[in-house]
C-alpha cells in the first residue's frame, strides 16, 4: 500500500464519519429546522462523494451531474441567507461561506475529472496527454488559481474552527461549565476537520 493510499483511506474514514455526524446531529435531530436539514443533507452528499472519490477512478459515478449539483449547493448556502435582515444576513452569509467553499471545491474537482475523463474516452490516451500538455501552458494557470484560492480559504477555515475553542477549554475550571460548553467545540471540530480534509483532497486531486 502506497503513502497516497494510506492518505486516501484516512480521508475516506474522515468523510464517512462526517456523513454519520451530519445525519445524526443534523437531519435526525428534532430541533433542526427545514433549512438546517437541507444544509446537513447537502453536507452528507458531499461527504459521501468525497469518501468515494479516490476509489471510483472517474468512471463509476457520472461527474457532470455531480458538478451541477454541487455548484448549485455552493450557491444554496449564501443565497438562503440573503433574504434575512441586512445586518444579521451578512453575519449569516459569512458563517455559511465555509460550507459554500466546500461545495465549490467538490464541484471543481468533479468538473476537472469530467473534463479529463471526456478527453480520454473521446480522443484516446495520447491525445489527452497532448491536450493536458497544451493546457499546462495556456489554461491551467487559471485552474491552479481556482484550486489555490479554494484550498487556502478552506485551510484558513479549518485552522480557525479547530483552534477557536482552545483558550476557553484550557482555562476552564469547572466541570459543569466544560460539560455544558462542549457542544460548540464539538461542532467546530467537525467543521474544521471536514474543511481540512476537503482542502487536502483538493490539493491531491488537482
Amino acid at each position: 500500500m502506497s503513502a497516497a493510499d494510506v492518505v486516501h483511506w484516512m480521508l475516506t474514514a474522515l468523510f464517512a464519519a462526517g456523513a454519520v455526524h451530519a445525519l445524526r446531529d443534523g437531519v435526525l435531530a428534532r430541533s433542526s429546522g427545514w433549512r438546517s436539514r437541507v444544509d446537513h443533507v447537502l453536507d452528507i452528499a458531499m461527504a459521501l462523494a468525497m469518501a468515494m472519490m479516490p476509489w471510483t477512478s472517474g468512471y463509476m459515478l457520472p461527474r457532470l451531474p455531480q458538478t451541477v449539483f454541487f455548484a448549485a449547493a455552493a450557491l444554496w448556502f449564501p443565497l438562503t441567507a440573503v433574504r434575512r435582515a441586512q445586518k444579521s444576513g451578512l453575519v449569516d452569509i459569512a458563517r455559511r461561506l465555509p460550507h459554500a467553499a466546500g461545495m465549490a471545491a467538490m464541484a471543481w474537482m468533479t468538473y476537472l475529472t469530467a473534463g479529463s475523463s471526456h478527453e480520454t474516452l473521446a480522443e484516446g490516451i495520447s491525445s489527452a496527454h497532448h491536450t493536458a500538455h497544451v493546457g499546462h501552458s495556456t489554461g491551467v494557470k487559471g485552474g491552479d488559481l481556482v484550486t489555490g484560492v479554494l484550498a487556502l480559504y478552506l485551510l484558513v477555515c479549518a485552522l480557525r474552527s479547530l483552534t477557536r475553542d482552545m483558550p476557553p477549554l484550557c482555562g476552564a475550571s469547572g466541570t459543569v461549565d466544560v460539560a455544558t460548553s462542549m457542544c460548540g467545540p464539538y461542532n467546530h471540530f467537525w467543521h474544521g476537520s471536514m474543511a481540512l480534509g476537503t482542502a487536502i483532497m483538493l490539493l491531491m486531486h488537482c
